[in-house]
This record gives C-alpha cells, structure tokens and sequence, in this order.
C-alpha cells in the first residue's frame, strides 16, 4: 500500500473538530512522561465510570477467565485494566508524536536476534503478538529498530485514517501496510523473507476458525496463522511487550521461533497458540485488552456467555 498523502479535503470544515482533538491531543502528549501516566490512570477511572457496556464485558472475562480469583481481587484487577487503557490512549499519541530520541529511551528489546537470524536465511517471520493495551507503542518502539510491516483495515474517517498511518509509519519508512483481506499480499511479503505484525488472540467469527479450549473455555481461534505459516514459508515467533512499573518505560520480548510449527494439525496448532496466549497474558493481566467478547461465539448448542445488547 503507498504511503499516505495529505489532501486538501482534510481542511474542509468538516474535519475542524478532528484537527482540534488531535491538536489538544498533541499538546498534552508533550507533558513529561510521569505526568502521562498520572493523566492515563485519571482517564481510566473516567472510562470505568462512564463506559458502562465495555466494564461489563471486560469484568465478565475477567469472571470467566480467572474463576479462581475473588470478586474483590478481579475488581481490582479490572479497575487496573481501566488505568492501563487510559494510559494507552497518550502512549498512543506518544508513538505518534514524541521525538525519535525521546521515545527510543523508553524502549528496552530483548530477543532481536531471533527475528533477525531467520531473516539472514531468508524467511519470512509471523511476529505473533497479542491485544496488549501496549500494543501501539510496542509496535513503534521494535519498528524503529527493525522494520515491521502490518495488517491494516483502514477508517472509516480519511482524516484520522491518514493521522494513525503517518504516525505508525514514521519509525518504519521501509514497512508494508497490508489490507486486513488481502491474503495474497500477505504471502507475497512473507515469502519475500519479511516480518509482519499479526495476532491471532480475538474472536473473528466462526468462519476460518476452530473451537479450542483458551483458559478453560472452548473459543473460536483463527487457523490463519498455521495457513500463513505454511503457504509463507514462514517462521512464527512470538511476541510480547509490557509496561514496566514505575515508570521505567516498556519491555519488548522477541521470543524464541515455535518449532515443529505449523504442526500435525490446525486443531494441534491453535491449541498451542491458545496454551501460549495464556501464559502471556497471565504475566500482566491488567495490561490486557479484555474489552473484547473474546467468547461471543459459541460451539452450536452452547449458551450465549455475555448478556444481549439491549
């Protein structure tokens, strides 16, 4: 996809409250940066006051997922979900904005030498990740370092659509952005021995996807990655990122590459990925993207695990 342009459409008046928003945005995010962890975990709490449809889906897996927590402990839990999400929302404009210099000393990568080994022998490499409310400035701190490319879905403003694709791509001036759908290109890049971005840890429907157990509980997972891997020619390696306390900045891991991956079925290769995921995600649990009806499709017969929309 060719880099995105700016358009005089974007002046129209239209688009005035937008350019306001963004330039407030702007303002803010060149605050210090404890200073943005303090204003994130006060937007937060504002989210887990108002935001009333994604509190409860998000406390609702936190039940599912963890039953052996107390309902005091997975309050908290919650809570501190919340204040990682408000805080999300300024790494974002952190991973936009911030000076190339400044955000690099946040930044602390273990691992590169996995993704960078495979790509000597000329394969490409599925980096697996995973919804992490990181997952913004994770990405732009390892593609400043390492060229990335992406699964894309565009938006539906070309406004914001052309802010959020500026703002990633500046630290990957040599990166793909690859519609979601267009699997041809996919392959095509993989094969070319590149690594994209990818996570399979959300719930697309029933179509290309299998029911495996994932925290105990049977879910749809995409068998995309085993395809990908196979008609790739590629390499899976995982990867996670995660806020590190006080203020210390981000911890990136590149994983070691799955082996005997794909395996002797997709079923075999999703349960693994689901095994995996769960590890990962118990390790910070508050920084997870739990917002998501991870279990809205159900196996035929099964009851519905979230309440209807009203």
């Amino acid at each position: 996809m060719d880099r995105p342009q700016f358009r005089a459409y974007f002046l129209h008046p239209r688009f005035w409250p937008l350019w306001l928003g963004l330039g407030l945005l702007w303002l803010i995010a060149q605050l210090p940066y404890g200073v943005l962890l303090v204003l994130g975990r006060g937007l937060g709490a504002s989210m887990y006051r108002v935001a009333g449809s994604r509190r409860r889906i998000a406390a609702r897996n936190l039940e599912l997922c963890f039953p052996h927590l107390s309902a005091d402990e997975r309050e908290r839990l919650l809570k501190e979900n919340f204040a990682s999400t408000g805080i999300a929302f300024f790494e974002t404009a952190m991973g936009w904005w911030w000076a190339k210099p400044r955000l690099a000393s946040l930044g602390h990568i273990e691992g590169l030498e996995h993704l960078q080994e495979i790509q000597k022998q000329g394969q490409g490499v599925i980096l697996m990740a995973l919804h992490f409310t990181t997952l913004e400035l994770g990405a732009a701190l390892l593609g400043r370092v390492q060229t990335i490319d992406g699964m894309y879905r565009e938006h539906k403003n070309p406004l914001f659509d052309y802010i959020q694709r500026r703002g990633r791509e500046r630290h990957n001036l040599d990166a793909t952005a690859i519609e979601r759908e267009d699997i041809r290109a996919m392959l095509k890049v993989l094969r070319a021995g590149r690594a994209i971005w990818y996570a399979p840890d959300q719930d697309y429907g029933p179509k290309q996807s299998i029911f495996v157990p994932l925290f105990g509980i049977s879910a749809a997972t995409v068998t995309a990655t085993t395809k990908f891997a196979r008609l790739g020619k590629a390499r899976v390696v995982p990867f996670t990122q995660e806020r590190l306390a006080d203020g210390r900045g981000y911890r990136l891991v590149i994983h070691p590459p799955l082996e005997n991956f794909p395996g002797e079925s997709e079923e075999a290769d999703c349960l693994r990925i689901n095994q995996w995921i769960e590890r990962a995600v118990s390790q910070h649990p508050e920084q997870y993207l739990w917002a998501h009806r991870r279990f809205k499709t159900r196996p035929e017969g099964e009851p519905m695990l979230y309440k209807r929309k009203k």
